[in-house]
């Protein structure tokens, strides 16, 4: 696809707008980040609606989430490759044209069969953006300002989901389920536009062989590894199955790492792993996303099915948190411009484990005052670690392993995030199933849930603790 020329190149650009330029690059991305985690974000809300206007079940209606997240995750794959042979301008700029096309052609879909076919190819477009603001941060600004410009990354995405459920919710009341897919098209023409005329021509070209046999078997993985979380969802753990799809994921999961150890230039170099701070990072990042989004999935259903909270008095409970964490980003982006973002990690790993052993501890005897303020804990943790992971993780590799990297951890997030739901989702059941949905059995089932999730946490931690190289390592890799 090619665009019409307000191109320039990098150094005239830099010239011409000076010490902003690079702001107004991440402001450029950032916009293109908010469009894609909207359409990840906004879509729940339009699951009754669409049971009721095509006259599906809910486990039919969820085939528009599960293609959605199975075509994110496998999207970002390929996504370095595109970068070093396309360059970020015309990947950016044509994954946001997709973006905006399908969401306009999913707006007029005739039938649910149309519904899932635009829900997969946003799903793609979405997952090639994902790692490209990270990449910005990481590329054009010094080590002082990374901090600092993470945070405000961060923030824009952080903010995108907070109000997207209730902005689709108004949406959907006034315009009905197709106004849903047209939440992110002003995001993707501003960033559009904006990118036309901000974002450089390439430098260079990397012209390197697509590997499509570690492609392949990747995307296997991924997939397998997403319909066993459907049928372990559906089916039960030892259903033939989900054994079946477990194995399978295994199977080309090795057979990827023999052929990625044989290959000269695989889609993802096995010796990034090698680099002790990425290889704990990349744990931490899937413990991370499997913790949050799971967390995100449990606390909401555990004030409205355990406390009887309705929807509205949970959604209010939680605007307390949603604060503290929107002041907690930039904060903590700054404070990583000062001080190690590995620690500043770690302190919010242990603030995010806390929070869910408080929640486990108290059960249904919570408070008002003690449920805001254990969610208000948990989100500041999570505000230190969104702008500090990146950075503890990627900032010691080389220039041109950061497009790879950068795309590994998005990738090792979003696939622990979609099992953190359903693991969550099928442990709830299992625990509610030997105790009971009613109290005080449906809290101990809780309970053990938090415990799950504060487990994971620590887990995270300790690969946190562990990032830092050896000073052998850390002189060789200098």
């Amino acid at each position: 696809m090619t665009f019409p020329p307000p191109a320039a190149s990098f150094d005239s650009l830099s010239a011409r707008y000076g010490s902003r330029y690079k702001w107004l690059v991440l402001l450029v991305v950032g916009m293109g980040s908010v469009a894609g985690v909207l359409s990840t974000s906004s879509f729940n809300v339009a699951v009754p609606t669409l049971t009721r206007y095509f006259g599906l079940g809910q486990d039919q209606v969820q085939w528009a989430m599960t293609g959605f997240m199975a075509a994110m995750t496998v999207a970002m794959l390929p996504a370095s490759w595109l970068l070093d042979r396309l360059g970020f301008r015309r990947v950016f700029l044509t994954a946001l044209a997709v973006l905006a096309v399908t969401s306009v052609a999913g707006s007029l879909s005739p039938n649910f069969a149309c519904v899932v076919a635009a829900r997969i190819v946003q799903g793609a477009a979405a997952g090639i953006l994902q790692p490209m603001g990270v990449l910005v941060v990481m590329r054009l600004f010094p080590i002082p300002n990374q901090g600092k410009a993470s945070g405000v990354l961060s923030f824009s995405i952080v903010l995108a989901p907070a109000v997207a459920p209730a902005l689709g919710g108004a949406l959907l009341d006034l315009f009905g389920w197709q106004a849903i897919f047209l939440l992110n098209l002003p995001f993707c023409l501003l960033a559009g536009v904006s990118g036309l005329y901000l974002l450089p021509l390439p430098r260079e070209i990397v012209r390197k062989r697509f590997d499509w046999i570690g492609v392949s078997l990747l995307t296997l993985a991924t997939l397998a590894l997403i319909e066993s979380v459907v049928s372990l969802q559906q089916r039960g753990l030892l259903a033939p199955w989900t054994v079946a799809q477990l194995a399978l994921a295994l199977a080309a999961t090795v057979l990827f790492i023999r052929h990625a150890g044989r290959k000269k230039a695989p889609i993802i170099s096995l010796g990034l792993f090698r680099h002790r701070a990425f290889a704990m990072g990349s744990l931490v990042s899937f413990a991370y996303g499997f913790g949050l989004y799971a967390s995100t999935y449990l606390i909401p259903v555990f004030l409205q099915n355990a406390l009887d909270f309705s929807a509205t008095a949970a959604g209010l409970a939680l605007i307390p948190a949603g604060i503290a964490l929107a002041l907690t980003i930039p904060l903590a982006g700054r404070m990583a411009d000062r001080h190690s973002p590995q620690w500043i990690t770690a302190a919010g790993l242990a603030l995010f484990a806390l929070s869910f052993l408080l929640f486990a501890l108290l059960g249904g005897l919570i408070s008002y005052a003690q449920l805001i303020g254990v969610t208000v804990l948990g989100r500041i943790g999570l505000g230190l670690i969104l702008p500090a992971l990146s950075l503890a993780t990627l900032r010691h590799l080389e220039a041109h392993h950061l497009a790879q990297s950068s795309v590994v951890i998005s990738y090792v997030r979003q696939l622990g995030g979609v099992l953190g739901i359903a693991v969550a989702a099928v442990f709830v059941e299992w625990r509610e199933a030997v105790y009971g949905k009613v109290a005080p059995g449906v809290f101990s089932a809780y309970s053990q849930a938090f415990l799950l999730l504060t487990a994971v946490f620590v887990l995270a931690l300790i690969a946190a603790c562990m990032m830092k190289a050896p000073a052998r390592q850390a002189a060789d890799e200098r």
